[in-house]
């Protein structure tokens, strides 16, 4: 059997072309709209959007870390993927999903202690990881590409400054709420939001990975079933979304790739850390998400709905 097996075939849906670098005034009217949106926000939010075939983009507190909770599970399956590549691993190979280990009383490690759970294919964990946001296959993931020194690697060797990860999942399960995320800025386990479209354009144009573990990975994307009410409440039924959801103690992010009706692909990542619960911060990023598709329609398509709305006069 192949390393990547037959489902695991490109699909492109989710693939792209060479983007170019540009921002017009139509992009600066996206933002004043989308910073709207956000000043009604108690915490902090960060946005970060990008047309890949185009290069038009949008950024508010772009450059400014925010915690990636589970949204750093993009990161863990890409350099899994890109030891599959390497022949390193097979997504056929079975491996262990690590599971939490209760501490002693009175002991802190630094690192929460996991212990070998049960075991499935690579191609699980990973389908775990991203759709269900599994914790424990993520570990599993972490666990057999070396520890999240390898992640850190394969970020820089993608060209990525500006994110990292400081932790595994077990242990930032277990110290979250430790940290007020919405008054500290807390280094670890971070991205800024520039950073996390850097990851999700290296991938999305292949920068990263080969075509066949970008397929693997977009398509695995478009299953996600977290964090209906965010990115995917702000899109029309029926658009192609490619996402990662994060959720931690007053946080809430939501990260993908928008396919646009002209087939460009639209790169969006949006942080969320304040006082508010879950169902507001996950409202604040839909209303986010919705102004950055329509601002980055085609000008045909706008000009259509501008006819539509003179005629209905």
């Amino acid at each position: 059997m192949a390393a990547f097996p037959a489902l695991a075939a490109s699909s492109p849906a989710v693939q792209g072309r060479p983007p170019a670098n540009l921002q017009s005034p139509r992009d600066l009217a996206t933002q004043q709209k989308v910073a709207s949106i956000i000043a009604a926000a108690r915490g902090r939010v960060g946005v970060a959007a990008m047309d890949l075939d185009g290069g038009g983009q949008v950024l508010i507190n772009g450059d400014m870390p925010f915690p990636m909770a589970s949204t750093a599970k993009v990161a863990v399956a890409s350099t899994f993927l890109q030891m599959v590549e390497q022949g390193r691993y097979r997504l056929d190979q079975p491996l262990p999903m690590m599971m939490p280990v209760p501490e002693p009383a009175g002991r802190h490690n630094l690192v929460a202690m996991v212990r070998p759970g049960p075991v499935f294919t690579a191609q699980t964990l990973i389908e775990r990881s991203i759709t269900r946001s599994d914790n424990h296959a993520t570990d599993g993931l972490i666990a057999a590409v070396g520890g999240i020194g390898a992640v850190n690697r394969f970020l820089v060797q993608a060209g990525i400054s500006g994110q990292h990860l400081d932790h595994t999942m077990a242990t930032l399960v277990r110290d979250d709420g430790r940290i007020n995320p919405a008054r500290v800025i807390d280094s670890g386990t971070t991205s800024t939001p520039r950073a996390m479209i850097a990851l999700l354009s290296a991938v999305d144009r292949g920068g990263a990975l080969g075509p066949q573990a970008r397929a693997v990975l977009l398509d695995t994307m478009t299953r996600t079933s977290t964090g209906r009410n965010r990115i995917r409440a702000g899109l029309p039924a029926g658009v192609l979304l490619a996402h990662k959801t994060g959720t931690l103690s007053g946080v809430t992010d939501d990260v993908g790739i928008v396919r646009l009706p002209d087939g460009r692909h639209l790169a969006m990542a949006i942080f969320v850390a304040g006082p508010e619960n879950h169902t507001v911060q996950a409202g604040m990023i839909a209303r986010i998400a919705s102004a950055l598709y329509q601002g980055f329609l085609p000008p045909l398509e706008n000009g259509a709905l501008a006819g539509e709305i003179a005629r209905r006069r």
